[in-house]
């Protein structure tokens, strides 16, 4: 693995920074200040006579050296922490002998710590002028000069270490999704939900039509599913008496792989006892102003070749945006065999023996999702398409339920929840049917939830938001990979010393 040319010269350095008495790799390091601090508490030296100083303070900084211009007798160096990018100017006069670390075994991509004080050169940079300076871990791989994800996107991904390191955007969108999922909490805590754990292995999988992963508990000697949604134990929580609750954690689909979905994916799920799907649709459009405050976006936000104008929030039924949005004839959309005529027609492809309420998803998933840009709520959904959703009590055929969508993909998902046992019952059963069909995302039998049900549910509204499309919009990121940190791929045997032929080390 550590056969590449460039690797073998810093493995060099590396045994003869140990010959001169200094451990490559430390323990010690001593920060004061970080590097965005430092910028900030000596800005003021900007506004003072030419190479103005301040001698007397000392300050240590650490970070990975990203760029060195070796002078002689003095030496440039970039370093950059988690914060910013800070210059840092080293010399034999104040170093003494040290200073042959910085000429002779001193690279790109070393981590060290540097101890000075703040000066201002003569081209204006506010800079770290160095009276001490150590090599806390050596670098043995270098960094390349343009990494390769610029070109291969998958490598960002296996390696995103390297990516962090390079790309300064990446960074950014991984400390904004930090910063989101914060002010989520933030919002939850501050309305009185309280925030729960529910298990990720489950006996029986259950709170979303999808394939599970199935794995086997050797004590036990059964199988158990990675957990596709903890919708039924959060709703087992509201049974006990909890009434504002919510969980955000993993959730596991063993389905496809694209833009917008990897099988373990974030969400936040939460469960409000005495409302309902209408006071949900308030609450998240509380939750985006909130977000929006705190992070200090634009109301208006790119996404593509497209604006997304979060001022402008719409509702509209389900069957309604096939006819409005979709642009598909209502006499059609009302009738089966009229639609799954059209559906052909116009290119979709179709499982065969599909029932009315399958075939409106695909109208929808084909003409009416991909339109739907600004923020808006679908409603009226098909109570087939929605199995654990209460049934309107007006329209037999409709739940109490919405969706969200945003920038063309779903990003919640909210309804009154079913509370009748003996309806959940009839509809785990007819999931069941489904399975034994051929349906593999069909839901299982789950009786100790319907017992739970039996000893009565308040009515209550739940809600599921997908933190990842959620991050995806915020940051304008198209696929689903660039904000999830080390994204499922498929297996690929990287070839390191290949990898590094053409690095030019520094």
């Amino acid at each position: 693995m550590f056969s590449n040319f460039y690797i073998q010269q810093r493995l060099k350095k590396s045994s003869l920074l140990r010959e001169m008495g200094s451990n490559p790799y430390k323990t010690n390091a001593k920060r004061t200040i970080t590097n965005k601090e430092f910028l900030q508490k000596y800005n003021f030296l900007h506004n003072q006579e030419s190479n103005a100083q301040d001698s007397q303070s000392r300050e240590t900084i650490v970070g990975r050296v990203r760029f060195m211009r070796l002078m002689g007798k003095a030496c440039f160096i970039k370093i950059q922490d988690q914060s910013a990018t800070l210059q840092a100017y080293v010399s034999k006069n104040e170093l003494g002998d040290r200073f042959e670390e910085v000429k002779k075994i001193l690279e790109v991509g070393d981590i060290v710590s540097i101890t000075g004080f703040a000066f201002v050169t003569k081209t204006g940079e506010l800079s770290i002028h160095a009276l001490e300076f150590e090599i806390l871990s050596k670098a043995i791989v270098p960094l390349p000069e343009k990494f390769h994800g610029l070109s291969d996107v998958e490598l960002r991904y296996r390696q995103r270490y390297v990516d962090l390191i390079v790309n300064a955007e990446v960074r950014k969108a991984f400390i904004l999704r930090s910063k989101i999922i914060a002010c989520i909490r933030d919002f939850f805590d501050s309305k009185g939900f309280l925030e729960v754990e529910t298990p990720m292995l489950h006996p029986i999988p259950g709170g979303a039509n999808a394939k599970p992963f199935v794995t086997h508990h050797n004590a036990l000697g059964v199988e158990r599913y990675l957990r596709i949604a903890p919708e039924l134990y959060l709703k087992r929580l509201i049974v006990g008496g909890f009434e504002a609750i919510y969980e955000i954690n993993r959730n596991f689909r063993n389905e496809g792989i694209d833009a917008t979905h990897n099988p373990e994916f974030s969400s936040i799920e939460f469960y409000w006892a005495y409302h309902t799907f209408e006071d949900l649709m308030v609450l998240t459009r509380e939750l985006f102003s909130f977000l929006f405050e705190k992070l200090d976006l634009s109301p208006k936000l790119p996404w593509g070749e497209y604006e997304i104008d979060f001022s402008q929030w719409q509702n509209i039924g389900y069957k309604e945006s096939l006819s409005q949005i979709g642009g598909i004839d209502s006499e059609i959309v009302h009738d089966k065999a009229k639609l799954e005529a059209f559906l052909r027609t116009n290119g979709v492809k179709l499982e065969s023996n599909l029932s009315y309420g399958k075939l409106l998803d695909e109208a929808f998933s084909e003409f009416v999702e991909p339109k739907l840009i600004n923020p808006t709520f679908i409603t009226n959904y098909p109570i087939e398409l929605s199995p654990l959703a209460r049934r309107s009590e007006t329209q037999s055929d409709i739940a109490e339920r919405f969706e969200l969508f945003i920038g063309g993909k779903e990003i919640a998902n909210g309804f009154n929840e079913l509370n009748d046992p003996l309806d959940q019952k009839e509809r785990f059963e007819e999931q069941v049917r489904q399975k034994d069909a051929g349906d593999e995302e069909a839901q299982y039998m789950d009786e100790d939830f319907v017992w739970a049900l039996g000893y009565g549910m308040p009515p209550t509204a739940g809600e599921g938001i997908g933190i990842d499309r959620l991050v995806m919009l915020l940051t304008n990121q198209r696929s689903i990979k660039d904000v999830i940190l080390f994204p499922a791929l498929k297996p690929s045997k990287v070839n390191y010393d290949i990898l590094l032929e053409d690095t030019k080390d520094s």
